[in-house]
């Protein structure tokens, strides 16, 4: 039996790898392919290799030894995104740089990467043998955003590379010149200021504030999206919609968890034809109401009690399945909230696992609130809006599929609400 295409093509990346990465006293332990989704929805095809340490032929332990090489390829592009060397330790021979200044590592991450600095990634920070960059279209940060980082040893070896992120193309993303101010921007600014209780763990304490939550202002003004709307690699569906049930009668079956598969087994074959990933489909219409109904079938077993206390904010397709987030209607008061995630079976539409935050935030049921308050939104406003922060930022929109400029709104200051007094976020932890 011969190889076949798809092997002798993986055996050619085995031995590229081996050969640029100077792992002539490495063997290879273990290999497996992955897949995963970009924010754009497209499916990306990664080999993944584990290579020990010669010397350690007959390791018997759960975890990789001191030294192993861990490196990831795309499996079309063939560029690298990762090469970690467990616990900083190295044994290759030479090191894939022509040097390791600032400027042979620059040449080094444009050739590998395949991006260019100073229009795609920035230097964030650099210390001796260690270099951090970041995504930045022109000077404009990204976000969901792209991150870079090495890291070399006493000897000038490699240890670390990983390169993590989209870097779009010039074509994907909207260029305008950057028009919003604070001035422009005040009603939201206003909106976006609350009254919260903020924990402060040292005393076990709810002190109420006034702070901003953070959020992205289109350059136009007109639409803002939420941090957490963006946040994370997945394209979100939007639903905004509160969840009503038909009160139980009848005692219901306790709800039993099905175990979710973590990691995923990808065969040669679906690689070779590059099939798209579970989670690379939009979700349909039919789809997006058969999940509707299972999230309110799921609530009602779940909290029987609580129907039209709950909103359903968003469905993304996470691992194979649908997952549904959902907050309460009537949010409280204090800065961490309730949320819930439902796990959707996209073959029945059943809910199969979930998780919810309420344990943790128990432990603030044992904080003390501080009473008195004496100032009001207006005079709070008036306090902070000298230290608020808007700076633009390229946002990735899930419904034009580009990144559009957006201010971001932000602040790293409060103003304590029975005193007046502003003061710094980091100082109340």
């Amino acid at each position: 039996m011969g190889c076949t295409m798809m092997d002798i093509r993986i055996k050619e990346l085995l031995d590229a790898t081996q050969q640029k990465y100077g792992l002539d006293n490495y063997y290879l332990h273990s290999h497996e392919i992955y897949r995963d989704v970009t924010i754009l929805g497209e499916t990306n095809y990664f080999l993944s290799m584990e290579w020990f340490p010669a010397h350690m032929k007959e390791w018997k332990g759960d975890y990789n030894p001191e030294g192993t090489a861990v490196i990831t390829i795309d499996l079309q592009s063939r560029n690298y995104k990762s090469v970690i060397f467990v616990g900083g330790i190295s044994y290759a021979n030479g090191t894939p740089f022509q040097n390791i200044d600032f400027n042979g590592v620059i040449r080094w991450i444009e050739d590998e990467a395949r991006i260019v600095y100073g229009k795609q990634f920035h230097l964030e920070k650099e210390q001796i043998g260690e270099y951090h960059f970041i995504e930045k279209i022109g000077s404009i940060p990204v976000t969901p955003g792209g991150r870079i980082e090495l890291r070399f040893d006493a000897e000038g070896r490699l240890v670390f590379y990983s390169v993590y992120g989209q870097f779009p193309s010039s074509s994907l993303v909207h260029k305008e010149n950057y028009t919003l101010t604070l001035q422009t921007i005040e009603p939201q600014a206003r909106k976006q200021l609350q009254l919260i209780e903020y924990p402060v763990y040292e005393t076990k304490q709810l002190l109420p504030i006034y702070g901003i939550e953070e959020i992205y202002i289109t350059n136009d003004g007109t639409t803002t999206i939420p941090f957490e709307f963006i946040s994370g690699t997945r394209a979100r569906l939007n639903i905004d919609q509160v969840i009503h049930w038909e009160q139980q009668n009848t005692e219901l079956e306790p709800f039993e968890r099905t175990e979710i598969r973590l990691l995923e087994v990808v065969t040669i074959e679906q690689a070779i034809a590059s099939e798209p990933h579970p989670d690379s489909f939009p979700i349909t219409d039919a789809e997006q109401a058969e999940c509707i109904a299972a999230v309110e079938a799921g609530l009602s077993q779940l909290f029987p009690d609580e129907s039209g206390e709950w909103m359903l904010k968003t469905f993304q397709r996470e691992r194979g399945h649908i997952q549904a987030t959902l907050r309460m209607k009537a949010p409280s008061n204090r800065i961490f909230q309730r949320k819930i995630l439902l796990f959707i079976d996209v073959q029945n539409y059943k809910v199969i696992n979930y998780m919810d935050n309420k344990p943790m935030l128990d432990m603030f049921d044992e904080f003390k609130s501080e009473e008195g308050i004496s100032v009001s939104h207006d005079e709070a406003y008036d306090k902070l809006k000298g230290w608020f922060e808007l700076t633009p930022v390229y946002v990735y929109d899930p419904g034009q599929k580009k990144y559009v400029l957006c201010g971001k709104l932000d602040c790293n200051y409060a103003v304590k609400a029975t005193s007046g007094d502003v003061v710094e976020l980091s100082s109340l932890e």
